[in-house]
């Protein structure tokens, strides 16, 4: 009887072989989840809420993030998994599969009487290793555009189809060099991704400025401004109450004008020095806008609207950084100094109406847009949700990129390369630890044998195409999943990140040696005993 029993008679207990058989066939049932949907050529997935919402997808961390996961050692991969796309941005349906496979290939060993400990010790080995195979193997390039645009369409066709991810690789690159400053990290940030329920995905594009989700509230003012001035700023134009609690008396009429003229003037200066900067610098066909994080009342807005100035009110509050770097000058908090230095130009400024919502565009002939707007448009929200996931993770890869200034080949290349080294290296390991290596090595095949599998490949065939034709060429190759044939990844233009791989390595070791080292499941907390 377990010693928790003695202490606690209430306690649930699961012990030494029946605790591993536990865990393990729980992080095989999440792969067995996740294993359909790696590569282009995997399947989606339809998640229902309890409200009846659906989701369609194909993203892991999504899945991941969105399932409800009741085992305990299921929960640990799935938490593990999703903080691998926190870190990295990519690589969760691998993380999932990896650790799946470790513990599937342990539980061979284990059940020929092998302890945990010395397979945990050769998977400790296996990693070392492989994490030098990576630094060997990993390419080193200036990253310009065309390289991007391959790092970008490897890490967007898992997620969209072929033709989408094309229309989004040109976006999601020419965004991040966009917003990329020598000598400063990349802020995606920077890159405002909107949604307009309009079109198709592939209608998909990237706006050289900045779209702003609401319009200007005066119906005299102008649609569209070409050639314009930009005035930002966060001052409030629309009567305000005092900050402390005062009343005012007066006796007669008279006195109550005077006191409602006092406070409009003092709003009218604030208007009146706009209008003055204004005719000060705009020529007969020249356009200005304001756009203000604050309000502006129906009275300002008259005003301006008369001397042809375009006014947006109560912008937000992450858009006044972004549109200082997208059109040029600075964000103003007072108007007692105004200057021309401080106002930004914009090309053309105009405004694109959508059922009851308001789109401005601030876009166009931008001096050097810091700050750039990826319009997502799509004919329902699952499309619109499937392709900002899909972008998010297709910025990440890109910054992955340009920050590691290296990649390493994909399409399974890579751990084709490193099950290989793993297989000569186990010799020099003594003792039973050389199980763990082998057992380290035959997990990594996971990749490419899953990566046939979804395009509808024998699995075991292509895998074997593919390790004799890496022996023979000394080349890293990976699976052509149109063809099913071997094919050099690094030809082909398939590249994947090499801080997602070193992050694959490190996370999936450390979490299947926790779980195979579990030997002893106790639920005998104070919130389950209570009762």
């Amino acid at each position: 009887m377990a010693a928790i029993k003695a202490v606690n008679s209430k306690a649930e207990v699961a012990r030494a072989q029946a605790a591993l058989a536990v865990n393990i066939c729980a992080a095989r049932g999440l792969q067995d989840v996740l294993r359909t949907n790696l590569g282009p050529k995997g399947t989606m997935k339809m998640l229902v809420s309890g409200a009846g919402d659906i989701r369609l997808t194909k993203d892991g961390n999504v899945l991941l993030h969105e399932m409800q996961i009741q085992h305990p050692a299921a929960s640990l991969i799935a938490k593990v998994a999703t903080a691998q796309d926190d870190v990295t941005g990519d690589g969760t349906t691998s993380n999932v599969l990896i650790i799946g496979e470790l513990l599937k290939q342990a539980d061979l060993y284990i059940s020929e009487g092998l302890h945990p400990r010395i397979i945990a010790e050769g998977f400790e080995a296996a990693k070392i290793k492989a994490l030098e195979v990576l630094e060997e193997v990993k390419v080193t390039k200036e990253m310009k555009r065309k390289i991007l645009l391959d790092v970008a369409r490897t890490s967007l066709q898992t997620k969209v189809h072929a033709e989408l991810a094309d229309v989004l690789t040109e976006a999601v690159v020419d965004s991040v060099l966009a917003v990329r400053r020598p000598g400063y990290s990349i802020d995606l940030f920077m890159v405002e991704i909107m949604e307009m329920k309009h079109k198709l995905g592939t209608d998909t594009k990237l706006i050289q400025g900045l779209v702003l989700d609401h319009g200007a509230r005066h119906p005299d003012m102008k649609k569209r401004v070409e050639d314009a001035f930009i005035l930002i700023c966060n001052v409030s134009l629309e009567y305000e109450k005092t900050e402390v609690n005062s009343g005012f008396f007066y006796k007669t009429a008279e006195e109550k004008d005077k006191l409602v003229k006092a406070e409009t003037k003092f709003i009218e200066n604030r208007v009146q020095k706009i209008i003055d900067l204004k005719d000060k610098v705009c020529a007969s066909n020249k356009g200005f806008v304001v756009i203000n994080q604050k309000g502006i009342d129906p009275f300002s807005l008259n005003t301006l609207a008369k001397h042809g100035i375009v006014a947006l009110r109560r912008a937000k509050r992450r858009n006044m950084e972004r549109l200082s770097l997208a059109c040029g000058g600075m964000a103003v908090n007072s108007f007692e100094d105004l200057t021309v230095d401080c106002l930004g130009h914009a090309g053309l400024v105009y405004e694109y109406t959508l059922g009851e919502e308001k789109f401005t565009f601030i876009i166009e002939e931008c001096v050097n847009p810091r700050s750039v707007t990826l319009l997502v448009k799509g004919p329902n929200k699952h499309t619109l949700t499937q392709v900002k996931d899909a972008m998010r993770d297709g910025l990440r890869a890109i910054k992955n990129a340009v920050e590691d200034g290296c990649m390493v080949p994909g399409a399974g290349a890579i751990e084709v390369a490193m099950a290989e080294a793993l297989v000569s290296y186990k010799n020099s390991i003594k003792g039973r630890a050389h199980l763990g290596v082998q057992a380290f090595a035959d997990a990594l095949l996971i990749t490419p044998k899953v990566l046939a599998q979804n395009a509808g490949y024998d699995p075991q065939e292509t895998l074997v195409k593919v390790q004799a034709e890496h022996v023979e060429s000394k080349q890293l190759v990976g699976i052509d999943l149109n063809t099913g044939e071997p094919m050099v990844a690094a030809d082909a233009g398939v590249w994947d990140n090499y801080c997602v791989k070193k992050q694959l390595l490190h996370s999936c070791t450390v979490i299947a040696t926790n779980i195979l080292l579990v030997d002893e499941i106790m639920r005998a907390g104070m919130s389950s005993l209570k009762g």
